[in-house]
């Protein structure tokens, strides 16, 4: 194993992402990836795979392994150039570079990719290089394979919730009596009426305390803290940053301020609820320049249909067993998870030899 220290735009070059405007997206399977991941699809591949990309402009700090052909938009960096290196070790190296921190603009940030190259790093040997990230790839393909399940148990759940509370096929509405055009005991009430939502919390990174009670972010678990804020189960989504992704939290947890959540179940049951808010596309409501924004009172202000609790109550018979297969699932890739970034510094420091 032979070590060398370089400037990073000496083992990679990094490019500016390229625009695509959604008048000009023709569906398709190639992958379209922003600062924040794959945000949509296409049917043409502006780079070859695989990828890897971080965030140029808006949300910085993460980094994004692409495996085949992809799109770039114009809110990231992608590597251009490996020179040599292996990709998937070359993504597993960004993510310990604190790009986040990177910041060279004002009120948006964003990073230069010329300060980028000037940054200074130790890199392996390439045989080191591949066998790194064979060592820590176990852990993401165990995530994705787990991400695979989630997402089949939960389109499973969501076609029953469309097929009863959306076509309105619930068991027995056959023989259900008809009111203002809706199912006896069935009405249609702003959002507000069935759940109210909240702002989250602020939560700084010097104030938080080793703990296993989750913090929710508008991009998902963003860390840990020992308190918790809100009593579980609930539902959150994002406020400012990254919005549309509706989450289902089956334990107490804490909800960052960049995050709405469900303060009151007021007329539905937290996982109808879960539902509920998905099917709105809250994407749609941004009101942000710059930065995407929720605002929850233009949600609030969206009709919505409520189901009598007697349906609601079977449908929570079918989807609660599901939710607790997800949660198994969930705990599972968080534990991968913090196993993973646990040995990534490790490795590529070289104080754990592969």
């Amino acid at each position: 194993m032979t070590w060398r220290e370089a400037l990073l735009g000496d083992v990679i070059r990094l490019k500016r992402g390229h625009d695509l405007p959604a008048s000009r997206r023709i569906s398709g399977d190639i992958p379209i990836v922003s600062s924040s991941g794959v945000t949509g699809f296409h049917a043409e591949a502006k780079v070859d795979g695989p990828g890897v990309v971080t965030g140029r402009y808006g949300t910085l700090g993460e980094v994004h392994y692409i495996d085949g052909p992809y799109w770039p938009l114009n809110t990231a960096l992608y590597v251009e150039d490996f020179r040599g290196n292996h990709p998937r070790y070359v993504a597993y190296l960004l993510k310990t570079l604190d790009l986040g921190t990177q910041n060279t603009a004002g009120a948006v940030p964003g990073v230069n990719r010329n300060a980028l190259h000037q940054l200074l790093i130790k890199v392996p040997d390439v045989g080191t290089q591949v066998a790194m990230a064979d060592r820590l790839g176990r852990y993401d393909e165990l995530i994705e394979t787990n991400r695979s399940r989630i997402a089949l148990l939960e389109e499973s759940a969501r076609r029953i919730y469309r097929e009863w509370f959306v076509d309105l096929r619930f068991p027995g509405h056959e023989t259900a009596l008809q009111k203002d055009g809706l199912p006896e005991g069935w009405c249609r009430e702003r959002l507000d009426q069935a759940l109210f939502l909240q702002r989250g919390f602020d939560l700084p990174n010097g104030a938080r305390v080793a703990g296993d009670i989750p913090i929710y972010a508008s991009t998902g678990v963003g860390g840990f803290h020992n308190e918790a804020r809100v009593k579980g189960p609930g539902v959150v989504t994002g406020r400012s940053g990254t919005l549309g992704v509706v989450r289902y939290v089956p334990e107490d947890y804490w909800p960052l301020n960049t995050v709405l959540w469900v303060k009151e179940f007021r007329r539905v049951r937290p996982i109808v609820a879960f539902f509920m808010l998905s099917e709105l596309n809250l994407a749609q409501f941004n009101s942000g320049a710059s930065v995407p924004t929720l605002d929850r009172k233009v949600v609030h202000a969206e009709w919505v249909t409520i189901p009598p609790v007697e349906v609601m109550t079977l449908f929570e018979q079918y989807a609660a067993p599901v939710f607790k297969q997800l949660t198994t699932l969930q705990n599972a890739n968080t534990q991968a998870a913090h196993a993973r970034d646990e040995l990534l510094p490790k490795l590529m420091s070289g104080a754990i030899r592969v």
